[in-house]
């Protein structure tokens, strides 16, 4: 898969690469639902995006390294501090065999990192776990198994239809440790309450 950064022009009509989407309590799409996704691309051409609020079931970071045979698993007591700290998510329902590592912009390879937006990059290969497991990858990521994908106008269509709200991103939404919680932390960031959107939904 290609992604496309959208340029400046693209933004001043309304693409929202770089921004949290926050899924609507009328979402009753089981792969979305209380769903933030961070967007990683969205032009003309369609969008993308992971999801960071949704950890993958039953699956450490430490055991994919063993499974991709990057560490052997006898060296698994020798990964650098916190390297098995980094949360696996669920990140959408597209590829989910593969993974996608958002991460901050201390880390970067050329022709395989995209740089997204305030200092959060995307590296879909495995010299960034390799990085990770020798202590010199980026000092903020989280691995994602799969993606969300929208087709070209898909979104914007969903957004009209009261399916999604955005926000600005921050560091916290992407990377922070309380996973579950980043939902309710999203919607406090633009100011509403879930109740109040649970009483409005479809008054909008």
């Amino acid at each position: 898969m290609k992604l496309m950064r959208s340029s400046r022009s693209d933004r001043s009509v309304g693409y929202l690469d770089g921004q949290m989407l926050i899924a609507m309590p009328s979402m009753h799409d089981e792969r979305f639902e209380r769903s933030v996704i961070y967007l990683c691309a969205h032009s003309a051409e369609g969008a993308m995006g992971i999801v960071v609020n949704h950890l993958a079931p039953d699956i450490r970071f430490s055991d994919l390294l063993v499974q991709l045979e990057i560490v052997p698993e006898a060296d698994l007591i020798q990964l650098p501090r916190g390297a098995d700290d980094i949360r696996v998510l669920r990140g959408g329902p597209v590829e989910t065999g593969r993974g996608f590592v958002l991460h901050s912009s201390d880390f970067f390879i050329e022709n395989s990192t995209l740089t997204i937006n305030d200092g959060i990059c995307l590296t879909a290969t495995l010299d960034i776990l390799k990085a990770i497991a020798q202590g010199t990858g980026p000092h903020n990521a989280v691995l994602a198994l799969g993606y969300a994908g929208w087709a070209p106008g898909q979104l914007e269509s969903e957004i009209q239809a009261n399916g999604w709200l955005h926000c600005a991103a921050d560091p916290d939404l992407i990377f922070g440790s309380e996973t579950e919680a980043k939902y309710n932390q999203a919607l406090r960031k633009i100011g509403v309450g879930i109740g109040n959107l649970a009483s409005e939904a479809g008054h909008a």
